[in-house]
């Protein structure tokens, strides 16, 4: 899809996936996650659109090489880093005071796409693991989405867009990912329900379903496990996150200002029935 200019002058915060803790990705539409892969795409793709972006991740330094790959070619444009941890509550409201401090404004669009994996067979997971995959991927996306729609609310914004990055797993299951398929089917659920109540206040929320993306951490998976898992996709191969963040931009312009809790799939057609 090619770049277009619908987010010139929106604020975007963009949230990260990351192994170790919520990684943040923050861009005057918020998208957290944005150190690598799918979050770094989302934010790649909203700067070349015009947005001003915030790039929030647990890591800085990882946020900081996601803000260098940002373009600035549209008047206005001044991009942020920062480092959040997003599940907790005092790191995301840090993060929330110190965009509105820059900016004079809360982020008009926030893309929460932090997210852990801690994969375990059912009767093998520890508590710790299945909790920690709960408080980031969940949580995480809970406290990011209640400070940005307080925010908008607080200073009478006309309209908001949030989005989430759920997970096809979400839907279907994945053997071994208890915890990540259960965080992911509350982020939809989460979702629809913030759409009811913030749709009064000109706020739209939507979840993204991502199935098999190639990202950073699937250049370690044998050719052989890549071959099988492409083969249950219809469109017969891996999707790459800058189709993800084609979505995720779609539901950030005005051009989906009709659209408010759905769900989209970018998944090739994998368990299209």
């Amino acid at each position: 899809m090619a770049a277009t200019t619908r987010l010139i002058s929106r604020l975007t915060v963009v949230t990260v996936s990351c192994s170790r803790l919520p990684p943040t990705f923050l861009h005057y539409p918020l998208s957290p996650g944005g150190g690598s892969g799918i979050g770094r795409a989302v934010c790649q793709r909203f700067a070349s659109e015009g947005a001003t972006v915030v790039v929030a991740d647990i890591s800085e330094e990882s946020a900081n090489q996601t803000l260098g790959s940002l373009n600035h070619d549209h008047t206005g444009q001044d991009h942020m880093a920062s480092a959040v941890d997003v599940s907790s509550r005092e790191s995301v409201e840090k993060l929330l005071t110190s965009i509105q401090c820059r900016y004079f404004q809360p982020p008009s669009v926030c893309v929460n796409a932090a997210g852990i994996t801690r994969d375990e067979f059912l009767l093998k997971m520890e508590d710790e693991d299945f909790d920690k995959v709960i408080q980031v991927n969940l949580k995480g996306t809970f406290l990011l989405t209640q400070a940005v729609g307080k925010a908008l609310v607080a200073c009478g914004a006309p309209k908001g867009s949030i989005i989430t990055v759920g997970s096809i797993v979400g839907k279907v299951g994945n053997i071994g990912q208890a915890n990540y398929s259960a965080s992911k089917a509350g982020v939809e659920g989460l979702t629809r329900t913030a759409a009811k109540e913030l749709s009064r206040y000109g706020i739209r929320c939507n979840c993204v379903l991502p199935g098999f993306i190639t990202t950073p951490m699937t250049d370690k998976v044998p050719e052989k496990v890549i071959s099988q898992l492409t083969s249950m996709v219809p469109l017969g191969r891996m999707g790459e996150p800058s189709e993800v963040a084609d979505v995720c931009a779609f539901l950030a312009s005005d051009d989906s200002r009709y659209i408010t809790g759905t769900s989209i799939e970018v998944t090739g057609g994998l368990f299209i029935g």
